[in-house]
């Protein structure tokens, strides 16, 4: 297997989330590319040694390292143990934990608020801050969602958050360069929330110009094309059948 099968071989990428859904997808295909991971969970246990056991099968290193990434104290340990975890190495950040609180405005409140800005933005923000200051080359990538070109109205903290996020990549990408770059992927009708069905999937999946669904394994093969793209920086990738392109809230 040649560097062309391997393309991330000998880099060490940390993936938030990255136990389940579209993190296991992200998570396991960067072990594929050759990429030795971190899977951070915080009450996912199980299924992160599920997927740091199916990493490990790629022939790369892999560990399970656990925080409560919206309780901003527990970043900077967090970040210890990883980077003991992994000999002091990160080249690839993917900042994909998140949450999806039903919270309209007229009923918000700011602990709400407060909740989805602390695991959206202000994680993120801790984690490129550290990242950054190991002195290295590489890449971050946000897990943005292609909603924010539009308006959820039943998720407002978690859209607000997201469109900070969407600010963030473009300011970082602007601060780190040209040492690491920054870029993001929106999905759109990816996976139904926790608790749906496919039912709604399909459902959701008519609101687009190509009116179908993508994949979690879709979404990774996005975040494996900016990492291993080294001229692309500030970028942000709509996996979403055009959906962005009907959106109108931000003109």
């Amino acid at each position: 297997m040649g560097a062309t099968d391997r393309p991330l071989a000998g880099r060490t990428a940390l993936v938030t989330g990255g136990a389940r859904r579209i993190g296991r997808a992200i998570t396991l295909a960067l072990a594929r590319a050759g990429a030795n991971v971190v899977v951070h969970y915080r009450h996912s246990r199980d299924e992160a040694g599920e997927v740091a056991a199916l990493a490990r099968d790629a022939k790369v290193d892999a560990w399970e390292a656990s925080c409560d990434l919206s309780d901003t104290a527990q970043v900077a340990p967090f970040m210890d143990r990883v980077l003991a975890l992994t000999g002091g190495r990160l080249d690839l950040l993917v900042n994909n934990a998140s949450i999806y609180p039903e919270t309209r405005l007229a009923t918000m409140t700011p602990d709400e608020l407060e909740a989805c800005v602390r695991l959206h933005v202000t994680a993120p923000l801790l984690l490129a801050q550290r990242f950054a200051a190991l002195g290295r080359a590489g890449d971050i990538v946000n897990l943005l969602d292609a909603r924010i070109t539009a308006y959820d109205a039943e998720h407002a903290a978690y859209h607000l958050s997201k469109r900070m996020l969407f600010s963030l990549t473009r300011m970082l990408a602007l601060d780190l360069a040209p040492r690491i770059r920054v870029n993001a992927v929106a999905p759109g009708a990816v996976l139904p929330p926790e608790g749906a069905d496919d039912v709604f999937l399909e459902r959701v999946s008519k609101c687009n110009p190509l009116q179908s669904h993508g994949t979690p394994a879709g979404v990774a093969e996005c975040v494996l094309m900016l990492v291993r793209n080294g001229f692309i920086t500030g970028q942000v990738i709509y996996y979403d059948g055009g959906y962005h392109m009907k959106a109108a809230t931000y003109g």
